[in-house]
């Protein structure tokens, strides 16, 4: 399956062996329609990466699926929870919550040779590298609040006046953390500390299920639904840890941004009921390396 370039009329001629560094989130996995077309992802060539940046699915069983699945055609995968693999349902046999699910989701992805946010960063050397791929879990704190809302309870109150409320304040259980604000918090420290030991020269690509800056929220149908989609405190890291790509999901809203000259690519595929009105093909992982040219929506 050919990765998407975002806009490029013809993407850049690729050398004899050279591997892509492609990404793709919101498998959503439990729909079969989404499983039909991962059972159909395949590399371009034996060494491309595929970076998985969340939303797999909410059952165990069906997220070590897709998971084996990849790593065993691409080079190498790089997972990052969503917030729908931390929800605890019903239909899971794995009754774990909070900080144990994540911790079993990660002992999982190392049993099939998955890069997680606990492992060390592999370096990307292909065409466009050295790039260290950086996978982020961090959370939301509920700061991307609307204007006029000054705290979390009033931003909460506002959202269930519209009619939003995101199912994680059912599902996903922050345990042992007070609150998933809390869990964020902890967080940012552990992976600040990781980022700021890295080489000062290093360049990276930054991976987060939630996006990292608040811009790609204002286009939300429903805009008080941004309280579930980030925190202020990531707003410079593209700038601070020298990002020379961004790769999000959450929002099922494919597309490529610009900020600060740093391209920000949102990667989903999302569900039957989305992805069956777009006109691009659904399913194809968005090349992030080499480069392609890309549709540019400057955010600076």
């Amino acid at each position: 399956m050919p990765y998407e370039t975002r806009g490029s009329a013809r993407p850049p001629a690729r050398r004899p062996g050279a591997g892509v560094l492609a990404a793709i989130s919101d498998l959503h996995v439990h729909y079969p329609e989404n499983r039909r077309i991962v059972a159909d992802l395949r590399p371009e060539s034996d060494e491309d990466w595929l970076i998985v940046a969340g939303d797999v699915g909410e059952i165990v069983d069906e997220i070590a699926w897709a998971l084996e699945l990849l790593a065993g055609r691409f080079a190498k995968v790089v997972w990052v929870p969503g917030n729908h693999e931390l929800w605890t349902v019903r239909e899971d046999p794995v009754r774990l919550r909070g900080e144990r699910r994540y911790r079993h989701l990660v002992d999982v992805c190392r049993s099939l040779d998955v890069v997680t946010p606990e492992d060390p960063y592999p370096v990307w050397e292909g065409e466009d590298g050295p790039l260290v791929i950086a996978p982020l879990f961090l959370l939301y704190d509920y700061t991307f609040r609307q204007p006029g809302t000054t705290s979390k309870e009033d931003a909460l109150e506002r959202a269930e006046a519209a009619g939003v409320v995101c199912s994680d304040e059912f599902f996903l259980d922050p345990e042992p953390h007070g609150s998933r604000e809390a869990w964020c918090r902890a967080r940012i420290a552990y992976t600040e500390a990781r980022l700021a030991a890295l080489p000062p020269d290093a360049r990276t690509v930054l991976v987060n299920h939630f996006p990292l800056v608040r811009d790609p929220t204002e286009v939300l149908w429903k805009p008080e639904f941004a309280l579930w989609c980030g925190t202020e405190a990531t707003a410079d890291w593209h700038r601070r840890f020298r990002a020379a790509a961004v790769v999000y999901g959450h929002l099922h809203i494919p597309r490529t941004l610009h900020k600060d000259g740093v391209p920000f690519d949102e990667v989903s595929l999302g569900y039957p009921r989305e992805w069956g009105r777009r006109a691009a093909p659904a399913g194809r992982p968005v090349r992030i390396r080499p480069a392609a040219p890309a549709r540019t929506t400057d955010l600076t």
